[in-house]
């Protein structure tokens, strides 16, 4: 099935570019992109995420993650225990927000 549904895919190919369908397209001429880094991520998952990426869209947990990370890092300069409860309850709840994000993007693309 599988080798019928390739032969399937390069008569489409083929017929696409003989009909001069393929040409000036975006990229034209131009090397792939190295996406080696995708080897091991759900094809799938890489491509949603590559098009959003296309389209300015972020997820909502790369800029809670970032937010995450600033946060851990200006804690341990914290020295007022009042300001120390108030930064470990914001960080608690960046913290909640941020796997609540990851979860629903994993659920999304499952």
């Amino acid at each position: 099935m599988i080798r019928a549904f390739r032969s399937l895919i390069e008569r489409q190919m083929a017929k696409a570019a003989q009909s001069g369908q393929l040409s000036g397209l975006e990229g034209e001429g131009k090397p792939l992109p190295d996406r080696s880094g995708e080897a091991l991520v759900d094809p799938g998952l890489a491509a949603g995420v590559r098009i959003m990426a296309e389209a300015g869209a972020v997820p909502e947990e790369f800029p809670l993650k970032k937010q995450l990370d600033a946060a851990r890092a200006a804690y341990p300069k914290i020295t007022d225990p009042d300001a120390r409860k108030a930064a470990m309850a914001e960080l608690a709840d960046l913290e909640m927000r941020y796997n609540m994000a990851r979860d629903a993007r994993k659920a999304f693309f499952r």
